[in-house]
């Protein structure tokens, strides 16, 4: 019995020498294959990073559906668009509508009259929007 208790622990020690350390290598073994694959795709997902940097591009070929911003003012207006688009779009111009030139210094001081993309338009981030507004105190030509 106890020659068998020997064996069997000797067999045990064995088997826990022999998996220990074959699991050890191959662990190591694996994550150094791992991590040569890892550097592979790290170097390959840097390039794609940007390439990945399309995800903005993504978010231009999403789509949102022009709103009616006639009669609101200026600031409202490009508030509506940057909200909407989550700040997709961030920018939108605007003319004097009388045809004056004059500058829209302050948004909140004229409004809107007309805008080159319809309601109802699907627009993306490279849409440009421009309003033509007039002083508040102004009508619409």
């Amino acid at each position: 019995m106890a020659l068998g208790a020997v064996l069997l622990g000797g067999c045990g020690a064995a088997e826990r020498q022999e998996t220990g350390p074959v699991p050890t290598p191959t662990v190591s073994a694996t994550p150094a294959a791992s991590t040569a694959t890892a550097d592979a795709p790290a170097t390959t997902t840097e390039p794609e990073r940007p390439t990945a940097a399309p995800t903005p591009g993504q978010a231009q070929q999403q789509t949102w559906v022009m709103p009616n911003l006639v009669g609101r003012t200026l600031q409202q207006a490009q508030d509506a668009v940057q909200e909407l688009t989550g700040f997709g779009i961030t920018f939108t111009s605007s003319t004097d509508a009388t045809g004056q030139g004059r500058a829209q210094v302050l948004d909140r001081n004229w409004v809107v009259c007309g805008q080159n993309v319809a309601p109802g338009t699907a627009i993306t981030t490279s849409t440009s929007i421009e309003f033509a507004a007039v002083k508040l105190d102004e009508r619409c030509p």
